[in-house]
């Protein structure tokens, strides 16, 4: 990001921004996406900024290990686990990210279709 540009999610993790967050800890937060695609949508972002999944570098494998599993948790308690869901990271334009800072989609309470786009 270059001097000036202001980051949506950024400023949901500083809590400059509201949004209702369902998880929060020293490395991701977790919130309700605000134009929902499914009952549940919620979005998991790392508060360090990356602008999509190409920014990823070894040393990042434990922070989206992280977001994987926290994806686990918060289908459980969003009781969409024994149905099913869906997990989403779009890369870029054309791959669909809207927002430039790293987010995953975990999706589910209803059907999902093959393919997406």
């Amino acid at each position: 990001m270059g001097p000036g540009n202001h980051c949506l999610f950024c400023g949901i993790a500083k809590k400059e921004i509201p949004s209702t967050i369902l998880y929060e800890d020293s490395e991701l937060v977790a919130f309700n996406d605000v134009s929902p695609k499914a009952p549940v949508h919620v979005l998991i972002i790392p508060k360090k900024h990356m602008d999509d999944h190409l920014e990823l570098h070894e040393q990042d494998c434990a922070l989206m290990g992280k977001a994987h599993l926290l994806a686990n948790r918060l289908a459980k308690d969003l009781k969409i686990d024994r149905d099913g869901f869906r997990l989403v990271v779009n890369c870029r334009q054309r791959g669909g990210q809207t927002v430039n800072h790293l987010h995953m989609h975990v999706m589910g309470g209803r059907d999902f279709h093959w393919p997406p786009g």
